[in-house]
């Protein structure tokens, strides 16, 4: 595999890939760190207006690294890179557009709530199987998904796991638009150009109303994370991420 692209900056769009640092479509430790330095820099860096995120070409990302919820050695760092990104997304002060081409699964779905837009390929899919592997969802989707979505919407996509294409996921109101493949990137950027010529102080400000006291999502990226830590210590759990693994190795 090769390494992920940087950051880069153009024209006060920040774009930002989300992928491993050894270039693979998930998220391990070192790339919840990356991610989370990432925005700490840019929400501080008056330059950038706006963030994109997208993922590797055919793929947004596969979710988190199996190997490290398997490694009880590893779980201590894990958590506080997790929660350090999920609490920075939750209080980032600047607009967040995601352009989706692919599959979206798991923490590669549910950082999806914290932007602001989302738009996606015709041919991506999202997925949050949680639930399937003996965890709970995170990134304080249990709050912004019934918000988004309504209840009935995110207990199916959450309690039952269902698939949604990219139609179903506007229908809900996860994506916002929907292009051909091989466009998606240069709408999003599309998207960007618009945003970064609105008046700096009016645009935040208006998000920032727009998105309401952000603490409450902080206290349950907390909880989220603590049922999470615990699922990981159980045996049952274990075994069946144990054989999820060998299944996609």
């Amino acid at each position: 595999m090769s390494p992920h692209p940087q950051p880069e900056l153009r024209n006060h769009t920040l774009m930002v890939t989300v992928s491993s640092n050894d270039g693979r479509p998930v998220l391990d430790r070192r790339a919840y760190e990356s991610l989370a330095k990432t925005f700490h820099q840019a929400a501080d860096n008056e330059e950038v207006r706006v963030v994109v995120l997208r993922g590797l070409s055919g793929c947004f990302c596969l979710g988190g690294d199996f190997s490290e919820f398997l490694d009880a050695t590893k779980h201590q760092k894990l958590i506080a890179a997790v929660t350090d990104l999920f609490r920075t997304l939750a209080t980032f002060p600047k607009p967040i557009l995601a352009c989706v081409d692919g599959d979206a699964v798991g923490v590669g779905c549910t950082i999806l709530f914290h932007c602001d837009m989302v738009i996606a390929s015709d041919q991506s899919t999202f997925r949050v199987p949680f639930v399937d592997f003996g965890l709970v969802p995170d990134a304080a989707t249990s709050i912004l998904a019934p918000q988004k979505l309504g209840y009935a919407g995110a207990f199916r996509f959450f309690c039952l796991g269902d698939t949604l294409r990219a139609e179903d996921a506007r229908a809900l109101g996860l994506v916002a638009e929907i292009v051909p493949g091989g466009t998606v990137e240069d709408a999003a950027l599309g998207r960007a150009r618009q945003l970064v010529k609105k008046p700096v102080a009016a645009l935040l400000q208006t998000r920032g109303l727009l998105k309401g006291n952000t603490s409450a999502l902080c206290d349950r990226i907390d909880q989220e994370i603590s049922l999470f830590q615990q699922a990981l210590q159980d045996d049952t759990t274990l075994r069946r991420l144990q054989r999820i693994a060998r299944l996609v190795a």
